[in-house]
């Protein structure tokens, strides 16, 4: 047996990053099986409602693909990049042939693994924070291996925005990608 390598850790870092979120505004998170990690998928996360300020639909899910770096991302203008360097997963997420939304979830994490986990017998603290966006609507790429995408420095993935993505699903309403 080998030990995990630090992209293996970083990966169930972001794993544990999301089930929390989704945990603590009581919503399901589960890892996606090896089909739907074939299709993009890492993992679905199911909330129920109703939803204040949502509509009609009281159960809604979203499909994820996860995503952690320690590469620092350029800010521009309220946005945040990433360069997704698999160009399958970028169509995948950017496709509208799809019934159940998908979200990017980008986990930015210290540079030092040292500084990546931290436990005390009064915290649990894990460094930095994950941001998500939609890509539906995104242009086609002209790149055959991959695509730098913006995450907007608004979207942290948090209960109140994990919240809002749940709100706005139950409308109906359709998740698109913006850009600087």
């Amino acid at each position: 047996m080998r030990p995990l390598t630090n992209n293996d850790i970083e990966s169930e870092l972001s794993y544990a990053y999301l089930h929390a979120v989704a945990s603590k505004v009581g919503a399901s998170c589960s890892i996606a099986n090896r089909a739907l990690d074939g299709n993009g998928i890492d993992a679905a996360i199911t909330g129920w409602g109703p939803f204040p300020g949502g509509g009609y639909l009281e159960e809604v899910t979203v499909h994820v693909q996860l995503k952690a770096t320690v590469s620092v991302p350029v800010e521009q203008n309220g946005y945040l990049s990433y360069f997704l360097s698999e160009i399958r997963c970028y169509n995948d997420l950017r496709a509208d042939t799809i019934s159940v939304p998908r979200i990017l979830v980008v986990m930015f994490l210290p540079a030092d693994a040292a500084n990546w986990l931290t436990i005390s017998p009064n915290e649990l603290i894990l460094k930095k924070c994950a941001y998500w966006t939609s890509l539906r609507g995104a242009a086609a790429s002209t790149n055959k291996t991959g695509e730098t995408v913006y995450l907007p420095t608004a979207q942290i993935l948090d209960t109140t925005n994990l919240t809002d993505i749940f709100k706005r699903l139950s409308r109906n309403e359709i998740l698109t990608y913006t850009q600087p």
